[in-house]
């Protein structure tokens, strides 16, 4: 089929010549109607935006500022979902799914984010008792499931179990039940036998990351794993009941089967931000820890490297994934920036 460039060529050179057909492609030289603007901007391809936030359960004003500046920031910069990383309901979790904390440490804190919340459990979530309540051991399995049930529940709690996977565009995310891992505990299934199944419900994605609430390393009073600090009873702090409590079951199943399984680890359990330079304790894998969701506790030297730390401000983490790019940045409870750092794979 002619195009009117060629019909209008033809008559303006008076030629006999206009049953002839035009270059390869159709459009005669010159005709650049399909071409875009040199400076056009590539779209991108494959996007997820997110919130990584953790130990927010506690219902209280710092909660509440906190989510408004999620909320604030999502509208500004495009969110798809939220990523819990334990402690949701503090201090010893709920006892049905009907408890009034799900109204005041969940449900209202977040009433204006219309978003999934796809949620870790805690140790906090587990409750806890040694011969008396030990809120925060952690060792009472069946409240941590009680969070899955309210899964059915709640219009954007979303725990379809104690450890499961989800993806969202070219993203999967493994979430561990890091206090089932602590305590070697398979109650609700073993995280060993499962996580080759989970990797491969997340093969072909571009990226994968891991989602708990303890932290391989970090640099808050809790620390690195194997060498956590004792719990606590009624905020006094205890000598560790069970040398499992230190993490050292945790760091050997992480070591033994998850290093370098992921880009990213994500996790809660220190109140602070941080996001440690330290790829080479975990095979490459980066370390973020975001438990900074209502209340911060305070730094210690660990001896990890950090790119940024700070145990002052309440806040969150926003993930933005964009093609081969991922751009963390930490904002405060007022919504202000603090730190944000790009790397690409």
């Amino acid at each position: 089929m002619r195009t009117l460039g060629a019909l209008y060529a033809c008559i303006a050179m008076a030629c006999g010549a206009c049953g002839s057909s035009s270059p390869a492609g159709g459009d005669p030289p010159g005709d650049d109607d399909d071409v875009p603007p040199a400076d056009a901007a590539p779209q991108p391809v494959k996007r997820a935006r997110f919130i990584a936030v953790g130990d927010a359960g506690k219902g209280n004003t710092t909660q509440r500022d906190v989510a408004v500046a999620m909320r604030d920031v999502c509208a500004a910069k495009g969110c798809d979902f939220v990523l819990m990383l334990g402690d949701n309901i503090y201090d010893a979790g709920v006892d049905s799914v009907t408890d009034p904390q799900w109204q005041t440490k969940f449900e209202e804190p977040y009433h204006d984010i219309d978003l999934p919340f796809y949620v870790a459990l805690g140790n906090h979530d587990n409750g806890g008792n040694l011969i008396i309540d030990a809120p925060g051991i952690g060792n009472e399995f069946d409240k941590g499931k009680l969070e899955v049930d309210y899964t059915q529940v709640s219009t954007k709690w979303t725990m379809p179990a104690t450890h499961y996977t989800f993806s969202f565009a070219h993203v999967g995310i493994v979430v561990l039940d890091t206090n089932a891992l602590l305590w070697e505990n398979t109650t609700y299934g073993n995280q060993t036998q499962w996580l080759p199944q989970a990797m491969m419900e997340v093969e072909g994605k571009d990226w994968v990351f891991l989602a708990g609430h303890h932290p391989y390393r970090s640099n808050g009073t809790h620390g690195n794993a194997g060498s956590y600090d004792a719990p606590e009873l009624a905020g006094i702090p205890i000598p560790n009941p069970l040398p499992i409590q230190n993490g050292k079951a945790f760091k050997t199943w992480f070591d033994a089967n998850a290093c370098g399984l992921a880009d990213v680890f994500f996790a809660g359990h220190d109140h602070s931000r941080q996001w440690l330079d330290e790829p080479g304790a975990l095979c490459g894998t980066k370390m973020i820890i975001s438990g900074a969701g209502s209340s911060t506790t305070e730094l210690k030297d660990r001896g990890n490297v950090a790119l940024f730390e700070d145990a002052e401000k309440p806040g969150f983490m926003y993930v933005d994934v964009t093609d081969n790019t991922f751009t963390g940045e930490f904002y405060d409870s007022t919504g202000h920036l603090d730190f944000t750092h790009t790397f690409t794979k």
